[in-house]
């Protein structure tokens, strides 16, 4: 009876979107929750937390975008070049590495960067700068399949997202939404790399949708799915966001809807066939996408506990659909600096749409950067809030018509950063929100975007990075600042806990990077001078604490 007892409890822990002593997933279980069940490390001892060990990786190009993986005390960390390192996660020994070798002369217009890996069934699971899916051994890091999706100098994508490893599946998307193409989600079998099946985000003639393209404008369409899935495994759906249509601000070529761009969609797991979708922002000539995490949690919708799903896109709002059939439940705005549409409907229809105009400025809030980039949010079961950064800019923008040529850079137009939102001060900050009606608990404001993903604990913490440098604590009730420790470079990745033997450690990623911040010295002339790294540095109370 207690072996019994002891399954179902770990079943139970399994499903409840919880970590524990590992982090298994890229977003700590395939609900993206973003929240540890580790309460060691909490509000009142955080303060004391010291470095336990750091860990260098020797390559600062495009920083370190990574949340690690953390199982069974084997920590696996990436770098922005696909290298691949396996350490000991109690004393950051490395255990091996594997070195990825890019084609020769090989370039990529957003990166380098990589965000991690999944692992499962003693695999390492990796999408590369060239578009290539590999697996490796989990013991010694030796490759054992290696398949390549589509040829890169054609396509003009690649992989940088963590796959989503479920059901002996590893399932992946494609950047490129910024490119004439075509995007997809494919699904792998995790033991050999054979093709289980594949999702075009942008439907083909004779599939549902089609008629929501004009002419042939469905064949360079966008429509990437670059950020990491989630998966309800008692439904049997892996969900999955799709970013902007292209071009990006000028849909003059491509009428219509332009489904499933800017969607969240829901898969059936075994077979990919799309079983509901939910499109945010139907003909976006914005670019903002639909491709941030996918949030799935449990709560009482008018007297009744409902299954949800909470996605914010990249204009800054919040939207919440019923994830077993995508009905609209509720949609709040994260941002005050916001004019691209006046609100929604009750059924989540855009209203008063601000477009961009062809050879015309305009000044559009927020800015392409986005009113919260892809780096994650935390719901807390504990609090029940969810905790995610917002960014107040705006920018003077104007649409161009553009011819596409395939795998090139398809924009329809240009932009520029205003130095003076519509509302108070550009910059960034860290909210805690009732994830239905958007009421907020509390704003930690800071002077750039907060650009790090959001971790929370049962501890009553919640951790992030900061431009700077600093890795910092907040009372996940209050907001009240608790700690902060100098890395010595910028946070853009995913900060994790975990356990080993019993004694909780606190990781995060140090190393500034990406596209978005090199979109900064436009309102802000002294990050350029933002220093460089790439270090992984991990926290621990001292013994006896």
């Amino acid at each position: 009876m207690l072996r019994i007892l002891a399954v179902l409890a770990v079943s139970l822990h399994a499903q409840d979107g919880a970590t524990r002593d590992n982090w298994p997933h890229y977003g700590g279980q395939t609900s993206a929750w973003r929240y540890s069940a580790l309460d060691q490390v909490n509000a009142a001892n955080v303060s004391k937390l010291t470095t336990a060990w750091v860990f260098q990786s020797g390559e600062i190009d495009g920083g370190m975008q990574v949340t690690p993986i953390v199982v069974d005390g084997v920590m696996y960390l990436t770098t922005s070049r696909n290298n691949v390192f396996a350490l000991d996660a109690a004393t950051g020994r490395e255990l091996w590495s594997y070195h990825y070798t890019l084609p020769k002369g090989f370039t990529v217009f957003y990166g380098p960067w990589n965000r991690g890996v999944a692992v499962a069934d003693g695999r390492v699971f990796m999408g590369t700068l060239d578009n290539n899916l590999l697996a490796l051994d989990a013991k010694n890091g030796r490759e054992l399949w290696r398949v390549q999706i589509e040829d890169v100098n054609q396509c003009g994508c690649n992989i940088t997202a963590a796959p989503l490893v479920v059901k002996g599946k590893v399932i992946t998307g494609v950047t490129g939404g910024d490119s004439a193409h075509r995007g997809y989600i494919n699904a792998f079998d995790a033991k050999t790399g054979r093709n289980i099946w594949k999702f075009w985000t942008i439907p083909g003639p004779g599939e549902k949708g089609h008629e929501t393209w004009s002419g042939d404008s469905w064949k360079h369409g966008g429509g990437s799915a670059w950020m990491t899935g989630s998966y309800d495994a008692e439904l049997g759906l892996t969900y999955w966001s799709v970013g902007n249509p292209a071009a990006d601000f000028w849909g003059g070529n491509r009428k219509g809807d332009n489904l499933y761009t800017d969607s969240v969609i829901a898969l059936d797991i075994d077979t990919g066939k799309l079983k509901w979708y939910f499109q945010q922002v139907p003909h976006d000539v914005w670019d903002f996408d639909t491709a941030y995490e996918n949030v799935l949690i449990d709560l009482p919708v008018n007297g009744r506990t409902r299954k949800l799903l909470l996605n914010v896109n990249k204009g800054g709002f919040t939207f919440v659909v019923d994830r077993t059939n995508g009905e609209f439940i509720a949609g709040w705005p994260l941002v005050k600096n916001l004019n691209w549409i006046s609100g929604v409907n009750a059924k989540g229809e855009l209203q008063g749409r601000n477009e961009p105009v062809v050879g015309k400025n305009k000044i559009i809030c927020p800015s392409i950067g986005g009113g919260r980039s892809w780096n994650q949010g935390a719901w807390s079961p504990k609090t029940s809030m969810f905790y995610t950064t917002g960014i107040e800019w705006c920018e003077d923008v104007v649409a161009v018509p553009e011819t596409p040529k395939e795998g090139q850079v398809y924009f329809g137009g240009t932009f520029k950063l205003t130095r003076k939102p519509m509302q108070g001060e550009a910059g960034g900050h860290l909210g805690a929100y009732d994830p239905i009606s958007g009421k907020r608990a509390w704003l930690y404001e800071y002077k750039y975007p907060l650009l790090a993903s959001v971790l929370a604990t049962a501890g009553d913490v919640i951790f992030t990075g900061d431009a700077e440098g600093f890795f910092f604590a907040l009372d996940a009730k209050t907001g009240n600042k608790l700690w902060s420790f100098q890395t010595g470079s910028g946070h853009r990745g995913g900060p994790i806990t975990y356990a080993v033997n019993g004694k909780q450690y606190v990781a995060t990623p140090s190393g500034w990077g990406s596209a978005l911040a090199g979109l900064l010295p436009q309102i802000w002339p002294e990050a350029e001078r933002f220093r460089a790294g790439a270090a992984l540095f991990v926290f621990a109370l001292p013994e006896g604490k």
